[in-house]
């Protein structure tokens, strides 16, 4: 397969990763119908979390997480794979939300955590150091000491996707986990970053089941792009800032340069600020 060769391994369950959020007795969702139900009945964010690392609503995409862990690629055949979906992981308060796409398939499947052992990865959490916003320049794995500062990451679908690219289908069942989990961290939020149009486009119904004002037109996904957004049930503004995605295809031509997300990212974290009372595109 293209995930390469490797020794064949068991899976392992839920519960046996250190700071594993589900156990043995965590519900999973079989089904988009499912989904809806569990992350609309989460209590808690540990216990959203939690739900969204067990879920099996998409069959192409468990098969694919699952073969992918199980086969591994040569580099890592010594080392387990996470193979579940990724939930979202950071501060539980956070000011700054940051959305993807979608965990790798030797990325995050392998190690349980956003944006974590890929050179996506590497040049993002780079960034976020030097920003003020992680405490480590690097990211290994879930369980490493690695913290957000003030700043949580979201995967618009949690599951690594075949060629990272996620179905329809499979995008709008994931939706309700990433409305539920923005529900949860609203009140503390101040700015959202979207890493690519796919995470552009995908929180926008996100932030309209959570009380958010939309504009009409939507507006359209750039580098740089800026949308203050009034969330009816809060009385401060959330920014919406769009950011072109770290992928190695970005980063390798120049698209991206460590000096362009820095900006991204040192505008977040000084927002709201003097800076702010200009003129919004």
């Amino acid at each position: 397969m293209a995930a390469g060769e490797g020794s064949a391994g068991p899976l392992v369950p839920p519960g046996g990763w250190p700071c594993d959020p589900a156990g043995p007795q965590t519900p999973v969702a079989g089904s988009a119908a499912e989904v809806a139900e569990l992350a609309g009945g989460a209590a808690t964010l540990g216990e959203l979390v939690a739900r969204q690392s067990v879920c099996r609503a998409c069959p192409r995409l468990v098969s694919w997480r699952e073969e992918v862990a199980i086969v591994r690629r040569r580099s890592f055949r010594d080392e387990r794979y996470w193979g579940r979906p990724i939930p979202g992981w950071g501060s539980a308060r956070p000011r700054l939300l940051i959305v993807g796409l979608a965990p790798a398939a030797h990325g995050g499947n392998r190690t349980g955590r956003i944006f974590t052992g890929d050179r996506s990865g590497d040049f993002l959490f780079a960034s976020l150091y030097r920003c003020g916003l992680a405490e480590k320049p690097t990211s290994v794995a879930i369980g490493d000491g690695q913290r957000l500062v003030d700043a949580r990451m979201v995967a618009a679908v949690r599951c690594a996707p075949p060629d990272n690219k996620p179905e329809p289908a499979e995008r709008d069942a994931c939706a309700p986990w990433l409305a539920a989990e923005l529900s949860l961290v609203a009140a503390d939020l101040r700015v959202i970053v979207c890493l690519g149009g796919f995470a552009w486009q995908a929180i926008w119904p996100a932030l309209g089941r959570c009380g958010f004002a939309l504009p009409r037109p939507r507006p359209a996904f750039r580098h740089g792009a800026e949308v203050r957004l009034k969330n009816r049930q809060a009385p401060d503004e959330v920014l919406l800032i769009g950011c072109y995605h770290p992928s190695q295809q970005n980063t390798f031509t120049g698209r991206v340069t460590p000096a362009m997300l820095d900006a991204i990212f040192a505008r977040a974290r000084a927002y709201p600020g003097p800076e702010t009372e200009g003129p919004v595109t």
